[in-house]
């Protein structure tokens, strides 16, 4: 189904096609999990290109040490030289919290012109860096600073783009509960330059506030140029999900599984307890993959009835997450094939987190655990035909068998491991499903769309079923 969305700030936005997939029978019980393949394909119908550059906001944070000053002394100005005229941009370096660098003066924001690059990236030359002395106690001080800035410039799109070396990050102690505070406030790609930083919190930044988490050895100011001109490539800065559950519906959960693993927060309505929205940034043209989840009781319903769990709803397109109580003694009466959907969708998950946790171990030293979880990452990747796992896989070991999952770890230094574990947990990957198959059963006649067995009324069109 498609349909064209309207803003206020952005008369033309893209066409959204909205798929659920999912397992339809299930055994009737309390506690049962309803899992569900969300696929959203996003089309351009007409909306602009680019996004103007003055609807966006950007912070530049360098969290890196003064020994370290040569990975950012060329890069930073470069990349301040290449803004786009009439972005709004700050840029903090570090001493024992996080200073603003740029702007000077009271101003907390410049804005873009051939004068201000120009001065930015002369000021740039004198960024202040971590001395030997006191220092931000790790990446919440990074994070709140930048929230500060950023909830005060009202824009379509508000941007952190870290640049660490892991120097700030001993004393870590309340990252989590700054991220809940900075979600849904601005986003943030992380940098990691050098060796001494640490993966996880990297990755918690860049999964919880919806961006990347990337090690760059060379090139860091065309990394940020990048990064920028991908914010301009977005087509919606916002776009909650919203689902609409059955009173029965507990609990209810949304992640982001591809193009990148995303944590999404989501909370119930005050108005309306029964519908959950879970908000989404910077969309641009093409396919996202979601795990619905649904934890649900069978009560009173009735049994063998399509029954409607939940609707999940992206602006003006809906579609309903259909199932039934299945009598677990008898055949089903058709044989789903939404499972597979849900079961591919969480097979590649665990493909990326079996990487992650054997590339994890090998670091620890733990080379057991670490041949095993290599061996699943390369049998799933085989399944799935995803070449940059096992290209991964063969940095560490042999692969001796990758369909029956047999690997043979080879001499590696651990402290190479890092750019490598935060490729497994970030790294941008394509749909995971070629194709949603269509749910078996009724159809409306007016507009196709599929229809519960009970429906006396389409819940796309509002025909009426014959």
């Amino acid at each position: 189904m498609t349909q064209d969305m309207s803003s206020h700030t952005r008369p033309s936005q893209p066409g959204i096609r909205l798929h659920v997939d999912l397992d339809g029978d299930l055994p009737p019980r309390r506690n049962t999990k309803i899992e569900a393949h969300l696929r959203v394909d996003v089309a351009a119908d007409g909306a602009p290109t680019g996004l103007p550059a003055v609807e966006l906001a950007v912070i530049i944070a360098v969290d890196v040490a003064e020994s370290n000053r040569a990975m950012v002394r060329h890069a930073l100005p470069a990349a301040l030289r290449a803004l786009p005229d009439r972005i709004s941009f700050a840029v903090l370096g570090s001493g024992p919290e996080p200073v603003r660098c740029y702007p000077r003066g009271e101003d907390e924001w410049a804005v873009a012109d051939q004068q201000e690059r120009r001065r930015a990236a002369f000021v740039a030359g004198s960024l202040p860096l971590h001395q030997g002395g006191p220092r931000p106690a790790g990446y919440a001080a990074w994070a709140a600073g930048s929230r500060a800035l950023l909830t005060g410039r009202p824009l379509s799109v508000r941007h952190l783009i870290l640049i660490t070396d892991g120097s700030s990050a001993a004393g870590e102690t309340r990252l989590e509960e700054e991220l809940d505070l900075c979600a849904g406030q601005f986003t943030c790609d992380v940098f990691a330059v050098g060796t001494n930083w640490s993966p996880d919190p990297l990755l918690a930044l860049a999964e919880r506030l919806h961006g990347t988490a990337e090690f760059v050895e060379e090139g860091l100011g065309q990394a940020i140029t990048g990064a920028i001109q991908r914010l301009r490539r977005v087509h919606t800065p916002q776009l909650p999900i919203e689902v609409t559950v059955r009173p029965s519906v507990r609990q209810v959960s949304l992640n982001e599984k591809a193009p990148r693993p995303h944590r999404l927060g989501g909370l119930p309505q005050a108005v309306r307890p029964h519908r959950w929205s879970f908000p989404t940034y910077q969309w641009e043209e093409g396919t996202r993959d979601y795990l619905l989840t649904l934890v649900t009781d069978a009560d009173d319903d009735p049994l063998e009835t399509e029954l409607q769990f939940a609707m999940v709803s992206i602006g003006d397109v809906h579609a309903p997450v259909v199932a039934r109580w299945h009598i677990p003694q008898q055949a089903p009466p058709h044989v789903s094939a939404g499972g597979d959907s849900v079961r591919s969708l969480n097979a590649t998950a665990q493909m990326r987190s079996a990487l992650r946790q054997g590339l994890v171990a090998l670091q620890d030293h733990r080379r057991d655990i670490a041949e095993d979880c290599l061996g699943q990452a390369a049998r799933l990747a085989v399944q799935f035909g995803t070449d940059w796992v096992l290209e991964e896989i063969r940095g560490v070991a042999e692969i001796e068998d990758a369909a029956a999952g047999r690997v043979r770890l080879r001499p590696v230094d651990t402290h190479t491991l890092g750019p490598m574990i935060l490729r497994a947990g970030s790294r941008p990957g394509g749909p995971l499903i070629t194709a949603v198959a269509a749910r078996p059963g009724p159809r409306c006649g007016e507009c196709g769309h599929a229809a519960g067995s009970e429906a006396r009324y389409c819940i796309a069109c509002g025909k009426e079923l014959l």
